[in-house]
């Protein structure tokens, strides 16, 4: 009973549009009311103020504050400039441009709707520019500024680790170092994809080959000044992930250390109206802070209801004792975590659906780092699937189409993502490759 009324009413807000924020705490609080009383009010207030004050979940503000410094001071396209000097000229190089940037914004931004706006201004008309439809651009953006939640630092693998927390010990650094080559082989199969489009599109006689031809070779001292001008960028993800890895510090002091040399590079890059810029990106970063923290408290008492009144426990058991076949369960979990991905936030998924799904992974077997990541892909997946992937409504403003037209042009770059995590959830030695080499715990 408890369980039909609280995914009951939660379900019934979403389809009334109402914000996955409200909807985690309406259900919940109604849940609560109804076993609690006016005790219970007291009792959501002291789980939504725990879920938040917690160290480890202040890497996520600084990491978002380093993420809008960064994109605020033009690192963004300085990167861009310098993978279009090593590669833009040939063909389909503008595809691999767009890979490459959304992989080290990524690193940088830990977000998969900030990167998309961070790039997507610059490379969708670039695209366009280079013969591809507006759609195929759009779509193209979209599913890799995805990577931002896979590859580390990821807010996305910070929730997971908080949540998993609860039920066994994970920690951020070996989640981090193991969503590199996952990271890494989406951007592979995305550029894949990309130019299975472009070479598709030819055929049909509706791709513009002679605006791609135009795009003339760099020389070396373009591709010098280039690089030069994005050392400030490359160096984020050294700073970052060799800081945590070397020992310098940890996840959360990594976050604060790559706000401190965000705000140093921004001083010496723009040193006129540095104050007046740092006004709004302070404002912008305080935004969206507030909106994952809003829906981590609120996803966090819906996540206790469904620990506390067993709900996890019997949905396990009722999917053990469908099968024991670890491949099905393992098909059936990521069908039901691409759908959700495509209706809700990330971050609400994770205090949904790892209280319920982390004991069946346990049961047979799967590392949790492994489910970890093939869960964050799937979220990831569902960033540019509608009717609800947030890429997909930023891509789509950015490249001025429709939210129909881009969830077409966005179909090739899905089912190749969805090849990848396959790949991941049956092979996970492609996940614990990096950690157990370098001995991550």
């Amino acid at each position: 009973m408890t369980a039909t009324l609280l995914f009951g009413s939660f379900i019934l807000l979403v389809f009334l549009r109402v914000n996955i924020a409200a909807s985690l705490a309406v259900s919940s609080i109604i849940v609560m009311f109804i076993a609690n009383g006016f005790a219970g009010f007291e009792a959501v207030t002291d789980i939504m103020y725990t879920s938040v004050a917690k160290f480890t979940l202040l890497a996520i503000p600084f990491f978002i504050l380093a993420g809008v410094i960064m994109d605020h001071i033009g690192i963004s396209q300085r990167l861009i400039d310098f993978a279009q000097t090593l590669v833009g000229h040939r063909k389909g190089g503008i595809v691999l441009v767009t890979v490459i940037v959304a992989v080290f914004f990524a690193a940088i931004s830990g977000s998969g709707p900030a990167t998309v706006a961070a790039i997507g201004g610059i490379l969708i008309p670039a695209m366009m520019k280079n013969g591809y439809r507006k759609e195929t651009a759009g779509g193209l953006v979209a599913s890799a500024g995805a990577i931002g939640i896979i590859i580390p630092p990821s807010i996305a693998l910070i929730i997971f680790a908080v949540v998993a927390g609860d039920q066994i010990p994970i920690t951020i650094n070996r989640l981090f170092m193991a969503g590199i080559i996952p990271g890494i082989l989406v951007g592979i199969a995305l550029f894949i994809a990309g130019m299975y489009v472009r070479k598709r599109d030819i055929k049909r006689g509706i791709f513009n080959e002679e605006a791609e031809r135009q795009t003339t070779k760099a020389t070396g001292k373009e591709r010098w000044d280039a690089f030069v001008k994005a050392i400030p960028g490359l160096m984020m993800p050294v700073i970052i992930l060799g800081g945590i890895y070397g020992g310098f510090f940890t996840p959360t002091e990594s976050a604060v250390m790559a706000v401190v040399y965000g705000l140093v590079v921004g001083l010496f890059i723009h040193r006129r109206g540095y104050i007046k810029m740092m006004y709004k990106i302070f404002i912008e970063s305080a935004l969206q802070t507030a909106v994952v923290m809003i829906i981590v408290s609120a996803a966090s008492v819906f996540a206790y209801i469904v620990t506390t009144e067993q709900i996890a426990t019997n949905v396990s058991n009722a999917v053990l004792g469908i099968t024991d076949n670890k491949i099905l369960i393992l098909l059936l979990v990521n069908l039901i975590l691409l759908v959700a991905g495509a209706f809700i936030d990330a971050i609400s998924a994770f205090y949904i659906f790892v209280p319920i799904l982390l004991p069946i992974m346990l049961s047979l077997g799967v590392d949790p780092t492994v489910f970890g990541i093939f869960m964050t892909i799937n979220l990831a997946i569902g960033l540019f699937t509608p009717p609800v992937g947030l890429n997909l409504y930023v891509a789509a403003s950015l490249s001025k189409t429709n939210i129909i037209e881009i969830s077409r042009g966005v179909v090739p770059f899905v089912i190749a993502s969805i090849i990848v995590l396959l790949l991941v959830t049956y092979v996970p030695v492609i996940t614990t490759f990096l950690p157990d080499l370098l001995n991550v715990k």
